[in-house]
């Protein structure tokens, strides 16, 4: 399963850039969560989950809608038309650093060790680097302001992961993603609705394909595989996920989109995945035999 999430994720970033070849970003995300949300309500209609039963579970889909599919996923896309796919998913690896960072405020059992101050303290090093290069290699001023916005994304990505984890125990997985994704689908129709109604569309047969698999494996497939994961394996071992992406989209990007990587770039993101590393593993916990809890670290677009 570890496996199957890391390659399937660590490839969604290239397929964002081939689906925004044709489709403008709001569009593409509208689409592909209404694909993906039909999908998980009639499984879950199938299955009889429930759903909006358990307290504080319909403001976590408004919580989660809005900024983790709505916000998070609007940054990605908009910063994926000025920078390469691989830069993005470095700059999102600093998500789990910030979701350290957040918890040790809102959640008492897990508190900032001095392993984690330091992996953070490196992730953060690794930006500076990543920083530091001269993007007009990448498009000069467009490109530095989309890389910048970028890191709104894990931000609120983290925001949202915190809150789902204080308050969704015993909350369904496929409730919380769908019907967030549901919400996304209908804040990003808007979006695209005002801003992109003049842009024109192309269905390519690369754009029709990548918004499928985005929509089939990388959403519906794969958010379901990894709730189902972290009822299994500690969420430690689960966040690894978070520092392995990156370098599955680096490869992609470079071997397939010929995008360019620097050697700049390249030390900033052995940076950031060393903080991730420390960070994850400054709280080492017992393997659980029933969930407590939804624990969203790792997630990846």
């Amino acid at each position: 399963m570890f496996a199957v999430l890391t390659l399937i994720w660590g490839t969604t970033w290239g397929a964002i850039r081939v689906g925004l070849e044709g489709l403008p970003p709001f569009t593409a995300i509208s689409i592909r969560f209404a694909i993906a949300t039909t999908i998980l309500l009639v499984y879950a209609a199938a299955t009889k989950v429930p759903l909006g039963k358990h307290p504080h579970e319909k403001t976590l889909w408004i919580v989660n809608g809005l900024l983790f599919f709505s916000v998070s996923y609007g940054v990605v896309y908009w910063s994926e038309q000025f920078i390469p796919s691989g830069l993005s998913a470095i700059l999102f690896a600093l998500f789990p650093l910030l979701v350290t960072l957040l918890a040790h405020y809102a959640l008492p059992n897990e508190p900032l060790r001095r392993r984690g101050a330091i992996g953070v303290a490196l992730g953060f090093l690794g930006i500076v680097v990543i920083f530091s290069e001269d993007f007009a290699k990448f498009g000069g001023r467009q490109a530095l302001i989309a890389a910048a916005v970028m890191l709104l994304s894990p931000f609120v990505s983290a925001l949202s992961s915190v809150g789902i984890k204080k308050y969704g125990a015993g909350i369904h997985p496929v409730s919380v993603a769908a019907m967030p994704m549901g919400i996304a689908t209908l804040v990003t129709g808007v979006l695209a609705l005002v801003f992109e109604r003049h842009r024109e569309i192309a269905w390519t047969p690369k754009s029709v394909a990548a918004l499928l698999y985005l929509a089939i494996c990388g959403s519906s497939v794969t958010f379901t595989l990894y709730y189902w994961l972290l009822r299994h394996v500690r969420a430690g071992r689960v966040a690894l996920i978070a520092y392995m992406t990156p370098i599955v989209a680096v490869i992609f990007g470079v071997g397939f989109l010929h995008e360019r990587l620097t050697p700049r770039i390249v030390l900033g993101a052995l940076l950031v995945i060393f903080g991730v590393i420390l960070a994850v593993r400054a709280h080492p916990e017992a393997e659980p035999t029933e969930p407590e809890g939804i624990d969203t670290i790792g997630i990846e677009p």
